[in-house]
This record gives C-alpha cells, sequence and structure tokens, in this order.
C-alpha cells in the first residue's frame, strides 16, 4: 500500500523540530549559566529530590561506554542516523490519521538528533536534568533523553495495544 506525501506521517517531523529545538535551547542555556560539574552552580528546582546541574556524558544512556577512548561516540552517532532514517521512512509509509504512532516516531527522532549536535560539535552529550534521594541519583539526563524515551513507549504502547487499521493489515 502506497499513500501520498499529504497523507503521510511525514508532516509529524514538525515534532522532530520541536524536540530539536528545545533541546538546543534548554543546552545553550545551560552551557551559558553554569560552569560544568559545578555543585555550588546547580539550581534546586525541589530539594532534596531534582536539581538542575551542567555535565558531560561522553557515552550513551546510563555513562554506558563512557570510559573508552572515543570509538563510541562515532558508535553512538551511526546508530543515532540509521535509527533516524529508518523511522522518517516509517513517517513516510504510516498514514497521517495514526498520530499517536507517527508522534512517537517524531520524538524520537528529535532526541535522537538533539544529542547527535553534542556529540558531532563537542565530543559529548550536555546534561542537566538531575533527580536524586540522599546520595541516590538517576543519572542525569535531557530535553533530547526525554524525547527518545518518550517516543519508545509510545511506540510500544502503539505495537502492542493500538489496533491497526484493517487497510494496513492487507499484503501489497
Amino acid at each position: 500500500m502506497s499513500i501520498s506525501l499529504k497523507e503521510s506521517g511525514i508532516w509529524y517531523l514538525a515534532v522532530t523540530l520541536g524536540v530539536i529545538l528545545l533541546d538546543y535551547l534548554s543546552k545553550t542555556w545551560i552551557i551559558d549559566s553554569m560552569e560544568p560539574y559545578s555543585a555550588e552552580a546547580a539550581i534546586s528546582v525541589i530539594d532534596g529530590f531534582f536539581r538542575i546541574i551542567h555535565v558531560h556524558n561522553h557515552g550513551a544512556a546510563f555513562s554506558f561506554l563512557a570510559d573508552y577512548p572515543g570509538w563510541q561516540k562515532w558508535l553512538f552517532s551511526s546508530i543515532a542516523v540509521l535509527v533516524s532514517l529508518f523511522l522518517v521512512y516509517l513517517l513516510r509509509k504510516t498514514p497521517r490519521q495514526r498520530w499517536f504512532l507517527n508522534t512517537g516516531y517524531a520524538l524520537v527522532i528529535g532526541g535522537a538528533l538533539g544529542n547527535l549536535y553534542d556529540r558531532l560539535v563537542y565530543g559529548y552529550v550536555i546534561d542537566f536534568l538531575d533527580f536524586y534521594v540522599g546520595t541516590h541519583h538517576y543519572p542525569a539526563f535531557n530535553i533530547a533523553d526525554c524525547g527518545v524515551c518518550t517516543g519508545v513507549a509510545v511506540i510500544m504502547i502503539c505495537e502492542i495495544f493500538v489496533r491497526k487499521p484493517e487497510s494496513e493489515n492487507k499484503p501489497e
């Protein structure tokens, strides 16, 4: 089944641009406002639970592979590009009316490209949202990470619980 560009979910790339813009603006504010790793510069939002702090992540989620000499930057960058291209392909093939699924695709693309920008420009990802209880910290993250996680959750919900329209179940 082939659908026209106008009928496809490609228009949800506007959501992608929104995620990229919010991520870029928030990280620019962090860079301009506080020194990296400075506890004194951290902004306590909810005392004992949430603060804004400037940290650099050379790895992936939870600083995975951060201690290696730099090859992981290219691995994670390649993954971001490939996943984004695949999801753009899915947006093109998915009817515009499947707004929840298309929004999930767009959120993941926006998050992947937001962090890709950091890796290519700075060599690391800028993280700043820091949740903790006492001395137990959840790894710091950013708006792009929120886009990826929310998008993946939406896609999983759609794949598990949302019934596809009958026209999409027919072989081409």
